[in-house]
């Protein structure tokens, strides 16, 4: 059996490595990693190969970054002619960036069966490039591998039980990844609180939009009076706020530079609260027994909200307020079984054989 697995932006990394780390322990597996190069940069080979111990790509398609509609065709253009040498029984791919479309697409036409990890999440806002990527790969996917109940949920409302595909509840691959780097995890070269509020901002519909980071930075520099704010802040965002001429009057707001996975790992054991725009963080502060508040005004994470460890407030300076307020204090009980036990991996692995 050949599977080709994809990769494409960075997170993705993070999600196929205790897939490959598993498929290894399979003889009757052929393995190859393909990495678009959807997201890349000089610092990639370093941080993510060598320190998180991902084995490097055997293919490299190197297509770089471009608009919606580029990045995609140039992807299925170059995969095109990785499937055809290799003709590979399965193409695996994972989550809903513009790689894991693309590479689905060229599978399927190919007649080569495509497996999706993270299959089923939805935020069900048709405006975010993400979940037209992910309903998409949904569909033509022949086996789905779903992180979590409400994702089960959602392709059975979308009458997937009539699809020609199998569905399978498989657990959450970032709880593998979060058991297994967590150990590893770095303290950052910048002091550190005793007591923070780790936060992120990187989504285009808010960095993009001055009146939303306006909104959110007033609401971090009031809440910053209570409790520091944390924020690795990528250099394009920071420019756009001092383009803004925001006055950050006795707060402590530390907008550092971004960080490596190992020192956000580092950075969510010892934080009290998450508060972001990031999809996976949201998940990642469930792992780390921290409550958060999401800065978007939906979440693919419906059960963590369900449940009362996500409060969703958008970008209003006051909800933000209100939200940090109602969940800082919170007591949550972690001990519910959302995402699996962290054996994910072995669980897809042993259904790809059988």
């Amino acid at each position: 059996m050949k599977i080709i697995n994809i990769v494409g932006a960075r997170p993705n990394f993070m999600k196929i490595a205790p897939i490959i780390s598993e498929m290894k322990k399979y003889k009757e597996i052929e393995s190859l990693l393909v990495h678009t190069g959807q997201h890349y940069d000089e610092n990639m080979s370093k941080l993510f190969f060598d320190d998180l111990v991902i084995p490097r790509p055997d293919i490299n398609l190197n297509v770089g970054s471009a608009s919606h509609a580029v990045q995609t065709a140039n992807i299925m253009i170059e995969f095109e002619k990785v499937c055809i040498k290799e003709n590979p029984d399965y193409v695996l791919v994972v989550g809903d960036v513009n790689s894991t479309i693309a590479c689905a697409l060229v599978a399927k036409k190919l007649g080569i069966k495509v497996i999706h990890i993270e299959a089923g999440l939805r935020s069900f806002d048709m405006k975010m490039p993400e979940e037209i990527n992910r309903i998409l790969t949904d569909r033509i996917s022949d086996i789905l591998f779903c992180p979590s109940t409400n994702a089960v949920e959602n392709l059975k409302k979308e009458g997937f039980d009539d699809f020609d595909c199998k569905i399978i509840k498989s657990g959450d691959v970032m709880l593998d990844a979060v058991l297994f780097y967590k150990k590893f995890s770095k303290n950052p070269d910048f002091k550190i609180p005793q007591e923070f509020i780790l936060s992120t901002i990187h989504r285009a519909e808010n960095t993009d939009d001055s009146e939303k980071l306006y909104s959110m930075f007033s609401a971090f520099n009031k809440i910053s009076k209570d409790i520091p704010i944390i924020l690795p802040l990528h250099p394009r965002t920071r420019k756009i706020i001092s383009n803004l001429a925001f006055r950050f009057e006795n707060s402590k707001l530390y907008i550092v530079s971004p960080v490596g996975y190992l020192e956000m790992l580092y950075l969510l054991e010892n934080c009290s609260l998450v508060m972001t725009d990031s999809g996976g963080l949201q998940k990642e502060a469930f792992f780390f027994k921290k409550p958060c508040v999401t800065l978007r005004n939906e979440t693919e994470w419906i059960e963590l909200v369900e449940n009362g460890f996500n409060e969703v407030v958008g970008t209003d300076k006051e909800n933000i307020i209100i939200g940090y307020k109602k969940m800082i204090d919170k007591k949550l009980d972690f001990k519910i079984d959302l995402y699996g036990n962290g054996k994910a991996s072995r669980k897809i692995l042993k259904e790809l054989i059988c």
